[in-house]
């Protein structure tokens, strides 16, 4: 339970929720908390991790700790991501750029949605390390496009998200009447009047728009509505393994491919010539009833690990999590929802708060788990909490962790 009312009563990413919920009107939190269908896949994602058990050693010198990766061409101080997540100034007026700025202080890199509310340009302007999330549009030119600027704004890595021919099925969105941009209704009134602090925020600021595909709207018509259903429509359902071969080729850099799930998607992802995988659903919020991110990651690292970057996304809300999933072999993970949680409840303060958190939750566990580094985790470090270890077969072909 969050006490205080405010930021400093938070002490996990749990608190940062409650808070997150009792600040946004209910469509907004429900925008940002929802997922597809029955909500399966979104529900197994954090619950499936339970099934992984950590197995310490003792009487271990861990009075220094290294959280240090190398990822995507760059090194992080700690193994944890922001992955994109769209439309950030509806949560707080701060938006991508005050989470972006909090990555930057936490020593990690940052993803930019490209359904931003902030220009790749602005946000490239601020430091630290930057990847751009991309799709192959119907418009093959404005995918060109998007490669260009990222190039010229010095971007880190691009990030190409495959799970996303047409749109989730959001039926929380329906049911709570969310709009792009919100629409005060007589449904929500009582919802929005209850929440004036962000009322208040949304109506003295500029007003969010797609601000990365905003020029392709014709002039007189640049509503936050009509661009977010141009986007909606150049989500291409004839995208093939060609294209995104094609793009790697094109932007010739740190490549990550998004939304994998099977070995041998994996496995196409390394022959087209990228450089990481991004191990995720999209948080549940694509196709309900996979299986949970944590489930799949085994398997694919088993297939590529020694080949390509293997990232895991979708579920992350504990450092255990994070240790968990590097102890199957993940090379880093990322987070969505739990900075948006962060930012929903306080702004900036809030994003670095999220991230401080778990980042000492990283630590301690690290700690007590009787290894000082990150990449000394291996799967001598879990066992599935139905059998007494992972299997022989399971543990014997893995390269030895880097």
């Amino acid at each position: 339970m969050v006490r205080g009312g405010g930021i400093d009563g938070c002490h996990c990413v749990a608190d940062f929720r409650e808070l997150a919920r009792r600040r946004l009107p209910g469509a907004l939190f429900h925008f940002l908390e929802g997922g597809a269908d029955d909500e399966t896949t979104l529900n197994s994602n954090s619950r499936a991790f339970d099934k992984f058990q950590l197995k310490h050693n003792c009487l271990v010198d861990v009075s220094a700790v290294d959280t240090s990766v190398r990822i995507l061409g760059q090194r992080l101080d700690w193994p944890v991501l922001l992955s994109p997540t769209g439309m950030s100034r509806f949560f707080h007026p701060g938006g991508e750029l005050a989470v972006a700025r909090a990555a930057a202080k936490s020593g990690t890199l940052f993803t930019l949605s490209a359904m931003a509310t902030e220009s790749l340009e602005d946000i490239a302007a601020i430091d630290g390390p930057k990847m751009f999330q991309i799709y192959v549009f119907r418009d093959r030119a404005l995918t060109l496009e998007f490669i260009d600027r990222c190039r010229a704004a010095k971007y880190d890595a691009l990030c190409l998200t495959v799970d996303v021919p047409v749109v989730g099925n959001r039926e929380r969105d329906l049911k709570s009447g969310m709009t792009v941009p919100p629409h005060l209704t007589a449904r929500s009134f009582l919802e929005f009047v209850s929440h004036p602090g962000w009322c208040l925020n949304y109506l003295r600021g500029p007003k969010p728009t797609i601000a990365n595909v905003a020029h392709k709207i014709a002039e007189g018509s640049r509503s936050v509505s009509s661009i977010a259903q141009y986007t909606a429509n150049q989500f291409d359902p004839s995208v093939t393994w060609d294209d995104a071969a094609e793009m790697a080729a094109a932007w010739g850099g740190p490549f990550a491919i998004k939304g994998l799930l099977s070995a041998n998607d994996a496995r196409r992802a390394a022959e087209i010539g990228a450089t990481a995988i991004i191990v995720s659903n999209h948080g549940g919020r694509q196709l309900d009833g996979v299986p949970a991110a944590i489930d799949c990651l085994g398997p694919i690292v088993d297939a590529v690990g020694d080949r390509m970057e293997v990232i895991l996304d979708s579920g992350i809300r504990r450092g255990t999590h994070v240790l968990k999933a590097l102890a199957i072999g993940a090379d880093a993970c990322m987070i969505g929802r739990p900075y948006l949680y962060g930012l929903a409840a306080g702004g900036e303060k809030g994003v670095d708060r999220v991230l401080a958190i778990l980042q000492a939750e990283i630590v301690r566990g690290l700690r007590l788990l009787g290894c000082p580094q990150t990449r000394q985790l291996d799967r001598q470090h879990i066992q599935l909490q139905s059998e007494p270890t992972l299997s022989r077969a399971a543990v014997s072909h893995l390269p030895r962790k880097r």
